[in-house]
């Protein structure tokens, strides 16, 4: 096992396409960390620097005490999992898991040893002399893991091993990995674009934006306090509500640009301390919004939406738009009104220009 380092990592293409700018991330030994991000983002170029795939433009690449940017892909004790599995299709699975150990010359004894213990590990030995075209999905991802785990590397790199499969498959896939990881304690850097899982598997979550870092933090962290309006809205299912806006000089009130002014239930004893009157974003998930007949903000609902256990509905202020979850039991129709109320203790509050959190 080994840590991972990262320094002032850029990435420039055809000489001024910026991929990635300033990358400065610690992985610790034996820690699993994801990065997370929509499309485009860098997370997947990040990832093939780091396996030595592709050059970067400037800084420092460290694995354990050693600086890798002029190293080989396979000089670099890491192994990938990739989004295709990359298994070859001619051979068997103990075939594909042994591939890697034969090309580095290990006595065929060993190979036999480390294939069976992966085997066994993925629950892969009735399907050892299968080849790839007879197995399922998620038994191709095993198959593909199982490829990585055999070299015993210092560094796992996946790159959105589960874009492939079913809801089902990726649930049961998302334990698998959860539960290697803890069985092995290998360094692991994960990529995906799916916030379900960065927020279940990681220990740390990177949230990459436009080729930088937006925040790094625990699951917990990322999503009880976002660092900017990006991160608020990308990570959550529903996204947290975002109201564009101005706070009143009391403190109390929050005028909705294009809506209503609304209460903010204790504001004032919560401390919030933005400044009064600048242009700001007020932010709540919509599962702090709650229901209430106290002096409620009145909020026309749209639709609604069941979930099975909860239902969401979606009303306007003005506007714009807030999403409200409610107990599965509570399923307004289209027309009708809730009365609602924003707690101060569950607000965020970002600024209007950058974005970026103020409170």
């Amino acid at each position: 096992m080994a840590t991972l380092t990262l320094r002032a990592v850029c990435k420039t293409r055809h000489g001024r396409q910026q991929v990635l700018r300033d990358i400065d991330l610690d992985v610790a030994d034996g820690e699993f960390v994801v990065l997370v991000g929509p499309s485009g983002c860098g997370k997947s170029t990040l990832l093939r620097m780091t396996a030595g795939l592709d050059s970067i433009t400037s800084g420092d690449i460290r694995i354990g005490s050693r600086i890798v940017n002029q190293i080989a892909p396979q000089e670099r004790n890491v192994a990938m999992v990739f989004q295709s599995y990359a298994l070859y299709p001619h051979m068997t699975v103990a075939q594909n898991i042994a591939f890697g150990l034969r090309m580095r010359g290990m006595s065929a004894d060993k190979v036999q040893e480390r294939v069976a213990a992966t085997a066994r590990m993925l629950s892969l030995e009735a399907l050892l002399e299968r080849k790839p075209h007879a197995l399922s999905g998620g038994q191709r991802q095993r198959v593909a893991m199982g490829r990585a785990i055999v070299r015993e590397p210092a560094l796992f790199l996946f790159d959105e091993p589960l874009s492939n499969l079913d809801a089902k498959l990726r649930s049961q896939m998302r334990a698998e990995i959860r539960n290697l990881h803890a069985r092995l304690g290998t360094t692991s850097l994960y990529v995906t674009h799916d916030q379900v899982e960065a927020m279940t598997l990681a220990q740390r979550i990177v949230v990459l934006n436009q080729g930088g870092i937006e925040q790094i933090g625990t699951p917990e962290q990322i999503y009880e306090c976002p660092q900017s309006t990006f991160v608020a809205s990308f990570m959550g299912a529903p996204a947290m509500n975002l109201l564009r806006g101005r706070l009143t000089a009391d403190r109390q009130h929050f005028d909705v640009d294009d809506g209503p002014r609304i209460p903010i239930a204790g504001a004032g004893d919560a401390g919030v301390q933005v400044e009064a009157n600048r242009e700001t974003v007020l932010g709540i998930r919509p599962e702090h919004v709650t229901v209430t007949s106290d002096q409620p903000i009145p909020l026309p609902v749209d639709a609604c939406e069941m979930l099975g256990a909860d239902n969401l509905a979606f009303g306007r202020l003005g506007k714009q738009s807030l999403v409200v979850r409610l107990p599965y039991h509570q399923r307004p129709g289209s027309g009708e009104q809730l009365g609602v109320a924003l707690p101060a203790a569950q607000l965020h509050f970002f600024d209007g220009q950058s974005g970026r959190r103020v409170n």
